[in-house]
């Protein structure tokens, strides 16, 4: 869950820090007080857009710090890994975004700078944002597929992950075959290029590993002084009279003397008569290549002309001569294609085909699984929206098959069009009134009815998708009464499975909140600054008569205050 948000010098806000816990938390405060820019700066975290309208005037940087603890099984560790984050076994990460008044945006993960769109995959891990703008997304058709790939991902990821394998094998193979068979002028001047490399490339005669070992023979002849002077020291120190193997000698010679009398003194004379030996070897092969060393200015010159060679050839061709062989490699096998371009593209045909059916097959399980899955998913949102008064609304998953052409591959004989997810086309359809067709979501939601629709897909989404934190950004404006009300239980019923931040106007929820937070917006110094503060049970009591009258209190909106805190707190108890 988010743990703690510093924000400073970020839109109005001078410098605020707020610790939040588990369960539901709601921010209240009159408009315009910072709530919203509050939520705005958790979104620069998950890598939203940011904007030098954020930096607070006469400042130089807005500056964010979100401090998030997490469960060992989160899948921000997998995140990590892919992009060489650590992250620490305590189950701790903090993001960091800095804005600078000149429009540069820093992003920083566990300390470590990354990219924005790094920032944004882990940032959908941790957070899930909803706002009235965010409610949209449910309206856009491209978007139903996603969601309902979530609520069946146990049984669709294993048919899903084989399907991208051999989905993404077919496109780069058709996008092969038409780069071979479209453009003749184009491949007759990529053959020139690919044989003028290869000619250059076999003519440098390259062997493998060659580049290493000729740096490490050029080494020893710009060194031969300093490695000729340290062998000739080492040998002459060893070898000759009155020299360490004469000294060994005769130490080795003395101890033999006592090893008749002395079993211990008779194990070390038998160890230093080895050590001795040994050293003896060592000596013989000192002058071995005492006498091999030659310096050679000649082959330095050459090693020097050929490594020149290397270097120019590694600009085009490969980091090291490794690389450059396996360039060669590849090069000629796609010579080889675009001169028996005929039958490389007869054989590419079949492939092509091959793989096309096989996508067909792993799309037609996950048809299947999907549509098994929409009907239970359609049965769940029918039971979330019963309890939010929407009792009378008929929800559906429609599920078409995306036509292809006659070239595309076929299913039951009638050609389908691959696309990543399938060949499926999924929309959510809804009918609000009894007696009306089924239509999709934006031509027939009102906009109370898309917050109490939004509501029941993240009550059902919240249990899959596993972030860390889901937020609402007044999701509950256009509604009231006993609607207001059992939108209040679904947020906190969200809350029950992961942290809920929540801003809102409607006392029903402010009164479910586990922790109520205050906004306000104070005047300092002839600067407009924002505050937050948690309230205690009475001033919760306030805040809520508030939010009821809009203006002052009274002992009866201060009554009614109270009596919804009850009703919460029996709800929550049940």
């Amino acid at each position: 869950m988010l743990t703690e948000l510093s924000i400073r010098d970020f839109a109005i806000i001078d410098r605020i820090s707020i610790t939040f816990k588990e369960g539901l938390t709601v921010l209240t405060g009159e408009t315009g007080a910072g709530k919203s820019i509050i939520i705005d700066a958790i979104q620069l975290l998950a890598g939203g857009r940011g904007s030098v309208e954020f930096v607070r005037h006469g400042t130089k940087k807005a500056e964010i710090e979100g401090l998030f603890t997490i469960d060992p099984d989160h899948p921000i560790y997998k995140t990590g890994a892919e992009f060489g984050v650590d992250i620490d076994e305590d189950g701790m990460v903090v993001l960091q975004r800095t804005i600078t008044h000149q429009g540069k945006s820093i992003c920083r993960v566990n300390g470590k700078l990354v990219t924005l769109g790094i920032m944004k995959e882990f940032g959908r891990t941790l957070i899930d944002i909803h706002s009235q703008h965010e409610t949209q997304s449910l309206m856009d058709p491209d978007r139903h597929i996603e969601l309902l790939d979530v609520f069946s991902s146990s049984d669709l990821k294993p048919s899903f992950e084989e399907y991208r394998r051999v989905y993404d094998k077919y496109r780069s193979l058709v996008k092969r075959y038409k780069e071979l068979s479209e453009n003749e002028q184009e491949m007759a001047q990529r053959l020139d290029l690919l044989e003028f490399q290869l000619r250059e490339l076999q003519e440098a005669e390259l062997q493998p590993l060659e580049d290493e070992q000729l740096e490490e023979e050029r080494s020893k002849l710009m060194n031969y002084e300093k490695i000729y002077q340290g062998i000739h020291d080492a040998y002459y120190s060893l070898y000759g009279e009155q020299r360490g193997l004469d000294w060994l000698s005769h130490a080795m010679t003395s101890l033999e003397s006592t090893a008749d009398v002395d079993e211990q003194l008779a194990k070390l004379s038998e160890e230093l008569s080895n050590s001795y030996y040994l050293i003896e070897e060592m000596t013989f092969q000192l002058s071995n290549q005492m006498a091999e060393l030659e310096f050679d200015p000649e082959r330095l010159n050459s090693i020097e002309s050929r490594l020149d060679e290397l270097n120019r050839l590694k600009k085009k061709y490969g980091a090291k001569v490794d690389d450059m062989l396996q360039y060669a490699s590849k090069i000629e096998e796609e010579i080889d294609e675009i001169r028996n371009k005929d039958s490389h593209l007869n054989k590419m045909e079949n492939e092509i085909h091959e793989l096309a059916q096989d996508a067909v097959l792993e799309a037609k399980t996950m048809h299947d699984i999907r549509t098994h899955t929409a009907a239970t998913l359609s049965d769940y949102i029918h039971e979330e929206l019963r309890g939010l008064y929407l009792e009378k609304a008929s929800f559906a998953v429609d599920i078409q098959t995306k036509e292809g052409r006659s070239s595309d591959p076929t299913l039951d004989g009638k050609p389908v069009q691959l696309l990543p997810n399938g060949f499926d086309i999924v929309k959510f359809l809804i009918t609000t009134n009894p007696g009306e067709p089924l239509k999709e979501l934006h031509k027939v939601a009102s906009g109370g009815e898309m917050s109490r629709i939004m509501l029941a897909l993240k009550r059902i989404f919240s249990r899959h998708q596993g972030v860390t934190s889901v937020i609402f950004d007044e999701v509950d404006t256009g509604v009231s009464g006993r609607v207001a009300q059992a939108i209040a239980e679904k947020i906190h019923g969200i809350s029950e499975g992961s942290q809920v931040l929540c801003i809102s106007h409607l006392p029903q929820v402010a009164a479910m909140a586990d922790t109520h937070v205050r906004i306000e917006k104070r005047v300092d110094n002839e600067r407009t600054q924002t505050a937050a503060s948690e309230l205690n049970d009475e001033e919760k009591a306030d805040e809520i008569s508030r939010m009821i009258t809009g203006a002052e209190l009274t002992e009866t909106t201060v009554e009614h205050a109270k009596e919804l805190l009850v009703m919460a707190g029996k709800h929550k108890n049940k």
